[in-house]
């Protein structure tokens, strides 16, 4: 039962998104709309838990020296069969995602978690910690690109909500909107963490 902080850290107390400002790169890219989001944060999801599982079991075998190279291996495994799943079953993401899907490689939330917890840690909270990560980034991501899509195309998920003719803000859509959604993402979370003492 008390492992389960290791799950809930990710989620608010230590988002990689929203509290630890980590990962900015895909979140400001790839967040013009919702699905985009979720494909990038369940990529970014499988590769935290399965590199922060192997890490955890190899932490005693890999030397101290090589240790950033190691963790790079491990990492870009993971990220070799994301790449190659999404291509074959989602081409559509796949090539909307595009160069972001190889960058998971050197995403710092990721290298972060293997340095920082990984492996100084068992397994299981290595685990734990992982997907409480790759969930709060998810759930970060998805809820920017709903905002910027809801407000530029006035849909999520491709799902007509806005009427034909409503005005919609095209800036939330363009490369200022991604700066402007984050910001107020950001404010609203530690607003949130003030308030509820989370």
């Amino acid at each position: 039962m008390s492992q389960i902080k290791y799950f809930t850290n990710g989620l608010f107390k230590e988002n990689p998104t929203l509290v630890l400002v980590l990962g900015t790169c895909p979140t400001l890219a790839v967040t013009t709309s919702a699905i985009n989001g979720i494909g990038m944060g369940a990529a970014t999801t499988f590769v935290l838990v399965f590199s922060n599982l192997l890490i955890a079991a190899l932490k005693n075998l890999i030397p101290n020296k090589v240790r950033i190279a190691a963790f790079i291996v491990i990492i870009a495994t993971f990220v070799t069969i994301v790449d190659l799943v999404m291509k074959a079953f989602t081409p559509d993401l796949y090539a909307t995602l595009g160069i972001f899907i190889p960058l998971i490689v050197v995403n710092c939330i990721i290298l972060g978690r293997a340095e920082a917890f990984a492996q100084k840690s068992s397994i299981m909270p290595a685990i734990l910690d992982g997907l409480g990560m790759g969930i709060g980034f998810t759930l970060a991501i998805t809820l920017m690109g709903s905002i910027r899509e809801l407000l530029g195309n006035g849909s999520i998920f491709d799902i007509k909500l806005l009427a034909e003719d409503a005005n919609t803000i095209l800036i939330f859509i363009l490369p200022p909107g991604a700066f402007i959604t984050y910001g107020y993402l950001i404010a609203m979370m530690n607003r949130m963490k003030k308030r509820y003492n989370i």
